[in-house]
C-alpha cells in the first residue's frame, strides 16, 4: 500500500523539524513537503498533491484560517488538521476553523516539561488522526466494507423523553447540521458529548446556539434540563443525567477517562439509559474510536432507540461504525436525514402517551 503523504505547515522551524521526524518514523506516512506559512502551502498543494495537510493556526503572511478558506474553495475534500495553541484565542480560532471545514485539530502542548515530552504528546494525538482521515492508504489502516443497513432493529418504539448525542472527529459541523434543523418547540431536552478539551466546548456551544432555533449551552453542574434546550458536556468532565420526581439534573465529574475520553459518550448514555429507560433516543455521529458502543448497548437493553450516521457522510466512521456493526442501530442514516428522523421519532407519539410514560 502507498504511504499517506502529508504536507506540514508551521512557521516554527522547530515544529517543522519535529513533524518531519515524527511522520517519517511511521511506516505508513511520508512527508510530501513543509511550508512556513499559508501562502507557500497553497502553492505546494498544487505541486505536491498531498493526501493531508497539517496547518498551524497562527502564522505570518497568511495565517491558518485564511489558508483554510483557500484550501476549501479549491480542494473541498482534502483532509486538513489544524494545530492550535491551547488558550482561549487558539480555541476560538480552532472552532472557527472547524466551522470552515477543517477535518480535525491538535492542540499544541506546552514545552515547559521539555521538548521530547511535548513531541510525544503531539505524536499521540496526530498520528491516529491522520490514519483515520486517510484510511484508504497505509498498511495498518483498513476500511471495512459494511452495508448501509436501515432499521436493523425493529422492536417497539416507545415515546422519546430525551435525545442523547455523541460525536467526535467531524462532530462540530455534524452537530450544526442536525441541531439547526430542530424546531424551537422541540418537546424534549437534548444532551451532547462532543470530544473536545476545556474552553473549546463552551465556544462550540455558543456557535451552535447562534445557528439553531433551540437554546444550546455548555452544561453546568446541577443544571435542570428543559425541553427545547441542548446541553453540551464541558471539556474534561464526564456528564451524567439524574432524574427524579423533581425533574432531571446534570451532574459533572472528573472520574477516570473512558475510551481515553473525558467527557465520554458511554458515561452519558449509560446514565440516560438508567434513568429514562425506553424513553431514550441515542444518536452516534462521526468520530474516531468506539466511544458510545457500550452506551448504546445500555440504551438498547433498556428498550431505547439508536440512530447512527452512515459511512458516506461521516468524516470518520469509527464510533457510528462500531455501533452499526454490533447490530445496535435502529437506523443508519446520512447526515442530512438525521434531524428529520429525530423529530419524527420524538413527536410520533401523542402527547398523552408521552405524559403517561413519565
Amino acid at each position: 500500500m502507498s504511504k499517506i503523504r502529508v504536507l506540514a505547515v508551521d512557521d516554527s522551524a522547530v515544529m517543522r523539524r519535529l513533524l518531519r521526524e515524527m511522520l517519517t518514523a511511521d511506516p505508513d506516512l511520508e512527508v510530501a513537503g513543509v511550508a512556513a506559512n499559508g501562502a507557500i502551502a497553497l502553492s505546494l498543494i498544487e505541486q505536491l498533491r498531498p493526501d493531508l495537510v497539517t496547518l498551524d493556526v497562527e502564522m505570518p503572511e497568511m495565517d491558518g484560517i485564511t489558508a483554510l478558506r483557500h484550501i476549501r474553495s479549491r480542494h473541498p475534500a482534502l483532509p486538513v488538521i489544524m494545530f492550535s495553541p491551547r488558550c482561549e484565542r487558539g480555541a476560538e480560532a480552532t472552532v472557527d476553523a472547524l466551522a470552515l471545514g477543517a477535518s480535525d485539530y491538535v492542540t499544541k502542548p506546552s514545552a515547559a516539561n521539555g521538548l521530547p515530552a511535548a513531541a510525544l504528546r503531539v505524536e499521540q494525538q496526530l498520528i491516529p488522526k491522520i490514519k483515520a482521515l486517510v484510511p484508504e492508504r497505509g498498511s495498518s489502516v483498513r476500511r471495512r466494507a459494511v452495508p448501509v443497513l436501515r432499521q436493523v432493529c425493529t422492536g417497539p418504539q416507545y415515546p422519546v423523553e430525551i435525545v442523547a448525542i455523541g460525536s467526535s472527529t467531524g462532530g462540530p459541523n455534524a452537530l450544526a447540521t442536525v441541531l439547526s434543523s430542530i424546531p424551537a418547540d422541540f418537546p424534549v431536552p437534548i444532551v451532547i458529548v462532543q470530544h473536545m478539551p476545556p474552553d473549546f466546548t463552551g465556544l462550540l456551544a455558543k456557535r451552535l446556539d447562534s445557528v439553531t432555533a433551540i437554546a444550546v449551552e455548555e452544561a453546568t453542574a446541577q443544571a435542570t434540563l428543559a425541553a427545547g434546550h441542548a446541553y453540551v458536556a464541558p471539556g474534561d468532565y464526564h456528564m451524567t443525567i439524574h432524574r427524579n420526581g423533581m425533574g432531571a439534573r446534570v451532574k459533572l465529574m472528573q472520574s477516570p477517562p473512558e475510551n481515553s475520553c473525558r467527557p465520554s459518550v458511554d458515561v452519558l448514555f449509560r446514565s440516560v439509559a438508567r434513568d429514562y429507560g425506553s424513553g431514550v433516543l441515542g444518536v452516534v455521529m462521526t468520530g474516531m474510536g468506539q466511544d458510545g458502543l457500550l452506551g448504546c448497548e445500555a440504551i438498547k437493553a433498556a428498550g431505547g432507540q439508536v440512530i447512527v450516521q452512515d459511512e458516506a457522510t461521516s468524516v470518520v466512521w469509527g464510533m457510528p461504525g462500531f455501533v452499526a456493526r454490533a447490530g445496535l442501530a435502529d437506523e443508519v442514516l446520512a447526515l442530512p436525514e438525521i434531524a428529520g428522523r429525530i423529530v419524527r421519532r420524538v413527536v410520533s407519539k401523542p402527547a398523552a402517551a408521552r405524559a403517561g410514560a413519565q
